[in-house]
């Protein structure tokens, strides 16, 4: 689909470029800003540039003297100039090498130059110390919006423990090959994906799943780079080898976030494209047409408003603004677990009319366990089920499995003889020299036992026990639903969003869970072909569509959808691959998070484009008229840069709980 493969474009600022170049890459700055200065450093020329110019209107209009004139005041304002203007004439520079004539650089150098030209020093010094100011707080905005994305970065150590020969030896953990079993200490991070060797093992997982409880882990199970270990030396064998770990398939997702502009980043900059070198011809015309049409033309005056038009027409505000705050959006997402694959999904979501979504492991957590018990009085509800623990304790079933999760430690008391599996219908055996059956109610139908209840008013999978040629109760077995699933439908619905349950399990067992949940329509027993023809009646409705799935089974109805998202994303390669959004854990409720993230980030650039708009366009009218000064050029673009940027980065501290 169109919205997969969105055109990428390069821009002037430095917001425009890939979010990181490698997994090691920490430059942070902005590219006018050299790597690794200190806060006082980023603004020690604009600190002098402000020094220096002070000192010299204070001297131009509060002492009368005859000194500061000529030579001496030119020289005292270029000191107060080059600080700040010299690295933006170098940009310019650099920009009209690669073809870019019209860049935001060169409009600065010529309003600033031109203002020299004629006089007006500490306005053409004024001009470049605001937007050298406004660059460095872009710097910052953009480091800031930066930081919660840039800590997936720090998460796998550079360098891993392994045994050799039942000995430590520490290597690179680029080096580290499959099959090798890494030690690892109490309080340290791990390298690479693996399978735990050791009893048990407590990590904490909270850098990839956003989840702060500590997460325990048995021998043979998989334990992942960037987790953390909590307690005693662990033993983890290696079986991925370090670039193909899931974090590192995370990683390379978000280092190429920035590359899918959404629509309107996109716009905004081939508009600046156009529009810059019509303003500059504008700002041109304003000073010559006058030649023509003014009998007391005055080359300075006319000069001095074309420079303020100039200034003006700097397109700053929305070509900073706009990219950080599809920046910020990501970063905000990021940090809450959810993994944005461009800034064009953020805009799809902000739209999205309709959620349809999978049951299992969506909304439920995709395990089975008991959801009822009912063991009639004349019975022991103890000794029956310590029974049928025992009895499903033979079998693998995943419905045995719930019930001795549900029970617990098997009563190694319970002497069972004569076990027999019947195929489709459930256990037999014989317990304490009398008949048990645990199965289905075909499994008492087949045996002629009694029961005094219709098993199709129940919604749950059932497990019938019958003793003694006695109907003893019944158990109810079922997957249970996640905690925070009933508030994600309540907070979609408050957001407008239409939710639809699409899934393959039997359709009362979808309508029961549909009717808790309060989703609006559900359908059960679908194969992937069905969920694909019922995704595409609702966009023939043309109404937009994201789908919430595993990302495997599911590829298609992803594919088709508008947005696709993936649910606890670190569990499968596939989901990273498919998926434009992946939510790392398994909480349903990140789903209207990512919604609402979506439009705030839209609202807040609509915002900024909005705000430069109209002001821009009221001061380039005036400054036309001769009724703006510098000073209120200098407002219309770098006071509204610098407002759209604090703008910006107000979605960084957004709570979206």
């Amino acid at each position: 689909m169109e919205h997969k493969h969105t055109e990428t474009e390069q821009g002037c600022c430095a917001t425009d470029e890939p979010v990181f170049k490698t997994a090691h890459n920490h430059d942070d700055e902005h590219e006018h800003t050299a790597k690794g200065e200190s806060l006082v450093k980023m603004f020690l020329p604009a600190i002098f540039s402000l020094s220096v110019l002070l000192i010299a209107i204070v001297i131009d209009n509060f002492y009368p003297q005859t000194w500061f004139r000529g030579w001496l005041r030119v020289l005292w304002y270029v000191a107060a100039y080059l600080p700040v203007g010299f690295p933006v004439l170098k940009d310019a520079l650099k920009s009209i090498k690669k073809g870019d004539l019209f860049s935001e650089f060169l409009l600065m150098s010529i309003a600033t130059v031109g203002a020299f030209a004629i006089g007006e020093y500490p306005e053409g010094v004024a001009v470049m110390l605001f937007y050298a100011v406004g660059e460095v707080f872009q710097s910052m905005a953009v480091k800031r919006a930066k930081v919660s994305i840039k800590t997936l970065l720090d998460q796998r150590p550079d360098e891993v423990t392994i045994l050799q020969n039942k000995e430590p030896k520490t290597i690179k953990a680029v080096n580290a090959k499959i099959d090798d079993i890494i030690q690892l200490k109490a309080g340290e991070k791990l390298g690479l994906d693996g399978v735990l060797l050791s009893e048990n093992a407590s990590f904490n997982t909270a850098a990839l799943t956003g989840e702060s409880k500590p997460d325990s882990k048995t021998k043979g199970e998989t334990v992942l780079a960037g987790m953390i270990n909590l307690n005693t030396v662990s033993q983890v064998k290696v079986t991925t080898a370090y670039t193909d770990s899931k974090l590192s398939k995370i990683l390379e997702m978000v280092q190429n976030a920035t590359s899918q502009k959404a629509p309107t980043e996109l716009f905004i900059r081939k508009f600046a494209k156009v529009y810059t070198p019509i303003v500059a011809l504008l700002a041109f015309l304003i000073c010559v047409i006058p030649y023509f049409i003014v009998a007391d033309y005055d080359f300075n005056q006319w000069l001095y408003r074309a420079l303020i038009f100039l200034v003006i027409s700097c397109p700053c505000a929305l070509v900073i603004s706009i990219p950080l705050g599809y920046f910020g959006g990501i970063g905000a997402a990021s940090k809450n677990g959810i993994l944005f694959k461009g800034s064009n999904f953020l805009d799809i979501l902000a739209n999205i009319q309709n959620v349809v979504m999978d049951k299992t492991g969506t909304m439920t957590e995709g395990v089975f366990k008991v959801q009822e018990v009912l063991i009639y009085p004349e019975f022991d509800q103890t000794e029956i089920l310590q029974m049928v623990n025992a009895l499903e304790s033979q079998s693998t079933h995943p419905v045995a499995t719930a019930i001795h999760d549900f029970v617990g430690t098997i009563d190694r008391d319970v002497e069972l003889e004569n076990v027999e599996e019947i195929a489709g219908h459930g256990l037999k055996a014989t317990a304490k020299g009398k008949e048990l059956l645990v199965g289905n109610f075909k499994l008492m139908d087949k045996f002629d036992i009694k029961y005094d209840l219709d098993p199709k008013t129940i919604v749950y999978t059932l497990i019938a026990i019958a003793y003694d040629n006695q109907f003893v109760g019944y158990l109810t077995i079922a997957d249970s639903i996640k905690e925070d699933a009933k508030k994600t439908i309540n907070k979609l619905t408050a957001l407008g969003v239409k939710t639809t349950m699409l899934s393959g399990d039997k359709s009362n067992v979808v309508q029961h869970v549909a009717e808790k949940l309060g989703i609006a329509s559900a359908f059960g027993g679908l194969l992937p072909e069905d969920k694909v023809n019922k995704v595409k009646e609702i966009i023939a409705r043309k109404e937009t569509v994201a789908f919430v799935g595993d990302g495997v089974n599911d590829a298609p109805v992803i594919a088709l959808s508008h947005a696709g998202i993936a649910m606890g994303g670190l569990g499968s390669d596939a989901t990273i691959e498919t998926a434009d959004v992946v939510i790392q854990d398994d909480k349903p409720s990140k789903i209207p998070m990512a919604i609402n993230i979506g439009k705030q980030t839209k609202k807040i650039v609509w915002q900024n484009i909005t705000m430069a708009f109209v002001v821009k366009g009221i001061v380039l009218v005036l400054g036309a008229g001769g009724l703006a000064t510098m000073w209120e050029a200098v407002f219309a673009d770098v006071g509204v840069a610098l407002l759209a940027i604090l703008n910006a980065v107000r979605i960084q501290n957004m709570k979206f709980d």
